[in-house]
């Protein structure tokens, strides 16, 4: 029958765990001194073990998470080199490009706004004054002509309708908005 040598094997275990622990400790005390960023993972690399096994010894756990908080980890900022930042004088050309192309676009949108409201006066004018399906209406021709009852008097009524349906009072009177 074979000897028993399962002591041998548990005092061997007990030694490595005894040493890996001692490594773990060590590592941790070095980081503390040289105030090196204590985190699970450099002190795992540091001592040469597992984060799982820092995590499951309970004691070197609550060391770290005490190191941790008196040694907080900040990032380095992210600033990008020298040669790869914009100049003053680029981004200011920038600046005044998008400047340009906002301008030539709210003018864009003044000349569709105005369009849209001659277009929407126009249709509301035929609808009051009463034109049908694009034939030329007495209205029409009273209106063409400057001939009639009250063409002109309706023009303007459905204009204004129109523009205090769509503009705010401040584009309609500016001194009642700049009173207000």
């Amino acid at each position: 029958m074979p000897a028993d040598n399962s002591r041998h094997v548990i005092a061997a275990a007990r030694r490595r765990a005894e040493q890996t622990r001692q490594r773990a400790v060590t590592a941790l005390r070095r980081m503390d001194v040289t105030s090196q960023p204590i985190t699970f993972d450099a002190v795992s690399r540091a001592a040469g073990v597992s984060r799982s096994w820092l995590y499951a010894q309970q004691d070197l756990r609550a060391e770290i998470q005490r190191l941790r908080q008196r040694h907080p980890v900040t990032p380095p900022p992210q600033v990008p080199p020298q040669r790869q930042r914009a100049s003053d004088t680029s981004l200011l050309r920038r600046l005044e490009a998008a400047t340009a192309r906002i301008r030539r676009l709210e003018a864009d949108n003044q000349q569709l706004r105005d369009a849209l409201a001659r277009a929407l006066g126009e249709r509301r004018a035929i609808e009051v004054l009463g034109q049908a399906n694009g034939r030329d209406t007495s209205v029409r021709r009273s209106l063409s002509s400057g001939r009639g009852r009250f063409p002109l008097l309706m023009m303007l009524v459905v204009t204004w309708e129109f523009l205090l349906r769509t503009r705010p009072v401040s584009a309609c009177w500016p001194e009642r908005a700049a009173g207000a």
